[in-house]
């Protein structure tokens, strides 16, 4: 895991600046605390900031060339299983100057060009200069764990793990994309591959991009997770493969020169992954697993996490987060570079915190939602199919306001009441709006109430919701809530999920592996039949069968959590000032982007109680704090990290 950055000049007779290369690369120095290096050919920089992590050697260092020079290569990531690719080139007369995954890429792409990355496994964003054809690719992992920015103009390609290494190079330009942020005001993240800077893009997931050194460029589809053909026959063995997926997977992410642990939440996801790597390790006590928690016990999984730590005899360290994380705003929003909403930022910025204390790398139980079917939205989804396709005199009692409050009261989670509660208020518009309704920050006639005239003007006859639209018109699932989730495989979790956790653990220089995420699994559990997702109203029925006689019960039955974040509390109490400070300054005002008035009415209904409006008052806040730090001036420096406020101490 690192940073890379480079740049390409279609002018052959115009060199790279070493100077601008080497500020590309310096400012991604957090995400590779072990060494730098750069590569310039004429009109042609690569630089990497470099964690080391297999292969600590000096031989290792990027960027890292084939025997005669030809081709050079920079990555971020790790690719898993690369021994078997490696004794393959090897046989075919490759030579190798090092033990590093990295070195695979060069003598790959030898043999089989740009479609190398159909024959790996892992996550990664890397370059591959051919100084022969003077030609550049790119590529991005399948799900997206790893994040690749790049600006391609008239006079070249720039691109970095980060959008701040391309804006180090003072021929970018800082202006806001109107519709990126019209977007970000829809979802709380900016969707690939659009970022909010104008002319600065995200590769998307799975993809190849090639660029020419005379400007010609191609960028190509090479994945995308297949729902079929559904896997017929007995159901017991595909749990079984299932299990065997999971556990090969979590094996080849224990491979490491370094100490290894992983976040351990309490949730059924953490838990099954930090189980099948109890299973593989002589030791379980050789586990270290991580927690962060909160002082209020409705937002607080530490307890569950304990209990799986516990009951699998890891090494474990656990810590409580306060409302004084929000010290630290200004510092996780300089590492995002983009307006990011996801408040659990905040709890993934300390558990990455801690865990970097004892290791260099995490695993996680990222995906499991996505792939298993597991958020309650997507139970909110098949309520809503349910009730669509309900005769109206049959759905009648379902739609009474009364009902709805006696299952509030009777659901101690409230949650089939919340979903009810929806589907009820929607139900006259189709499904996909209807999932939109679930999963938007600011509904459209919220948000067209919001946002300043010249704004508006400026997005007219743009619709954000056509991102997620597009999506589930697109995908092939067997039921409705297969298909919303299949469409967060393309939205949500590669610019929200794997941004949060990719951006945390980076800041600290820790680099996090997600099993779940393991292409080969993930092409098996695709391939389930939906009833072993979803049945009724029960969610990730595949995976709690194939952990079921590992974890303890409490934890296979409990429901989903999340990992959020007291917000609505703290909003309320010491941080209600800061908002307003920062909302409805003389300086957010006369950026004219918002109505004062409307964000004012939103601060008071959410003081007093009305509504909770938590997530669209964090959402402005991250997005004032981004325009103040990359729009207003330039970006400050990023001091050393402070600690973050934690209750009590370590358990």
């Amino acid at each position: 895991m690192c940073g890379i950055a480079g740049l390409l000049h279609f002018d052959p007779s115009r060199p790279v600046d070493p100077a601008v290369l080497d500020a590309m690369t310096d400012v991604l120095a957090h995400r590779g605390p072990d060494g730098r290096g750069t590569h310039v050919d004429g009109a042609l920089g690569l630089g990497h900031r470099r964690l080391a992590v297999i292969d600590l050697s000096a031989d290792a260092a990027q960027p890292l060339p084939n025997e005669d020079g030809s081709v050079w290569t920079v990555l971020n990531g790790e690719l898993y299983g690369f021994q078997a690719l490696r004794a393959e080139l090897e046989a075919k007369g490759h030579r190798f100057r090092s033990r590093s995954d990295t070195e695979v890429l060069v003598h790959l792409y030898e043999e089989e060009g740009e479609r190398l990355v159909e024959r790996l496994r892992g996550m990664f964003a890397f370059a591959i200069w051919d100084a022969r054809r003077r030609r550049l690719v790119l590529a991005r992992d399948r799900f997206g764990k790893k994040p690749l920015y790049y600006r391609l103009d008239a006079d070249g390609l720039r691109f970095g793990s980060e959008v701040k290494a391309l804006l180090a190079d003072p021929a970018v330009p800082r202006a806001p994309d109107p519709l990126a942020l019209s977007e970000y005001l829809t979802y709380g993240y900016v969707p690939a591959p659009r970022t909010a800077f104008a002319g600065v893009q995200k590769l998307p997931p799975g993809h190849v991009l090639v660029v020419e050194q005379d400007g010609r460029r191609t960028l190509r589809r090479y994945w995308s997770l297949p729902l079929g053909p559904k896997r017929g026959g007995d159901e017991r063995r595909a749990i079984e493969e299932v299990r065997e997926a999971l556990d090969e997977a979590v094996r080849l992410r224990m491979v490491a020169d370094v100490p290894l642990g992983a976040f351990l939440s309490g949730g059924l996801d953490s838990s099954s992954v930090v189980a099948s790597m109890v299973a593989a390790s002589r030791r379980p006590a050789d586990v270290r697993t991580f927690s962060i928690g909160f002082q209020e016990a409705t937002h607080d999984e530490s307890p569950y996490a304990a209990l799986v730590a516990r009951h699998l005899g890891t090494s474990h360290e656990a810590l409580s987060l306060a409302p004084g994380a929000f010290d630290d705003l200004e510092r996780i929003a300089w590492h995002h570079g983009e307006p990011f909403a996801d408040s659990s930022c905040l709890p993934t910025f300390a558990v990455s915190r801690l865990a970097r204390q004892r290791v260099t790398v995490a695993l996680s139980g990222d995906g499991g939602d996505e792939l298993f079917v597991g958020y309650d939205r997507y139970r909110g989804a098949r309520v809503d199919e349910l009730l669509r396709r309900t005769p109206r005199a049959l759905r009648a009692p379902l739609e009474n306001r009364y009902l709805i409050h006696l299952l509030h009261l009777l659901d101690p989670t409230r949650r089939v009441g919340q979903q009810l509660t929806l589907a009820r208020e929607y139900l006259g518009h189709g499904l996909e709006d209807m999932y939109l309704r679930r999963v938007e920050v600011f509904w459209p006639e919220v948000k067209r109430t919001l946002v300043s005239q010249d704004l508006a003007a400026a997005t007219r006859g743009h619709d954000a919701r056509d991102v997620v639209r597009d999506l589930l018109r697109a995908s092939p699932g067997e039921t409705w809530a297969e298909r919303c989730a299949h469409a967060d495989v393309g939205s949500y979790l590669v610019d929200d999920i794997l941004v949060k956790v990719d951006v945390a653990s980076m800041a600290f220089g820790l680099e996090v592996r997600a099993p779940l995420l393991d292409h080969v699994l993930a092409e098996r559990v695709a391939r389930l039949p939906a009833r072993l997702k979803m049945r009724r109203l029960a969610t990730k029925l595949a995976l709690r069968r194939a952990v079921a006689d590992r974890l303890p019960k409490e934890v296979l039955r409990r429901p989903k959590m999340g990992f959020g974040v007291p917000l609505h509390a703290w909003f309320r109490g010491g941080l209600a000032a800061r908002l307003e400070e920062a909302l409805l300054s003389r300086r957010a005002v006369e950026r004219g982007l918002l109505r004062p008035e409307v964000v004012r009415r939103l601060i008071d209904q959410h003081a007093a109680g009305k509504v909770d409006h938590q997530a669209r008052l964090f959402a402005l806040l991250m997005l004032e704090t981004w325009f103040r730090q990359w729009i207003d001036a330039p970006a400050p420096a990023v001091r050393p990290a402070r600690p973050l406020p934690i209750a009590g101490a370590p358990r």
